[in-house]
């Protein structure tokens, strides 16, 4: 389903504090402008069959919601190639997209439509969208006024709504309050358990454990190792005790 192959992605980190387009360019021009290559990902290569549930692990800064990204086609490798074949829906920032000035309900339009469903189709899973998200008589009232928690939640919500052939989830089992998240999770092992396949990252090895076939572990861009769940795991247990 999903094939990844020698990806890397390159940034160049600017060190001058350039104000305008127009002193970028000049400055390009004069050849003052000083910047670094940073490798986030340098030679990442795997592959996730059908039905599969894939955790990626490692420590803040690793590279692993870059990948996720260029999985999800967000962002272009610098190098390498990415396969996905079906229907993926990224669970990446929850929320992104949203409109502050507009209500709950004009919200699962706009985000679903961004996500690539149909209005005929969100009509038709309006109901399922609310129920879900628990927020009653608060769909009708703007965004600003929704708690944090409230705006996950009609996020996680509508971006469950299919079952898609690949899900791609950053960190967002802690969804709301413990209520929630106990249905949030729920939801997700009724998804993997259709044959979705799913690639997951997550910093608490417990879920990593629970929920995964295979673990690919990432530091400092670069891919450590890749295989079953409980050896990786163990290996990057081990690596963080000799830190």
């Amino acid at each position: 389903m999903i094939t990844v192959k020698n990806v890397s992605i390159r940034y160049l980190m600017i060190y001058d504090r350039v104000k305008s387009i127009k002193e970028y360019i000049v400055q390009k021009l004069k050849g003052e402008i000083k910047y670094e290559e940073f490798w986030a990902l340098k030679n990442i290569d795997f592959e996730v069959k059908k039905g599969e549930v894939v955790g990626i692990i490692g420590h803040n800064g690793a590279g692993k919601s870059t990948l996720l990204k260029i999985i999800s086609g967000i962002l272009k490798p610098t190098e390498g190639s990415v396969n996905v074949q079906g229907v993926v829906v990224p669970m990446l920032e929850l929320g992104s997209g949203f409109d502050q000035d507009l209500t709950g309900r004009e919200n699962i339009f706009l985000n679903g439509a961004i996500l690539g469903y149909s209005e005929e189709f969100l009509k038709e899973k309006y109901d399922e969208i609310v129920e879900f998200s628990e927020l009653g008589k608060f769909i009708e009232i703007p965004l600003r006024n929704y708690s944090s928690g409230m705006i996950m939640r009609l996020a996680f919500s509508i971006a469950t709504v299919v079952n898609p052939d690949i899900l791609i989830v950053d960190e967002i089992l802690a969804v709301g309050d413990a209520d929630f998240q106990a249905k949030s999770k729920a939801r997700m092992m009724e998804l993997m358990g259709g044959g979705t396949t799913v690639l997951f990252v997550s910093h608490t090895l417990d879920q990593i454990r629970e929920m995964c076939d295979k673990v690919l572990w990432i530091e400092h861009g670069q891919m450590q190792a890749f295989g079953e769940t409980e050896e990786i795991c163990n290996k990057y247990e081990q690596s963080c005790i000799g830190e």
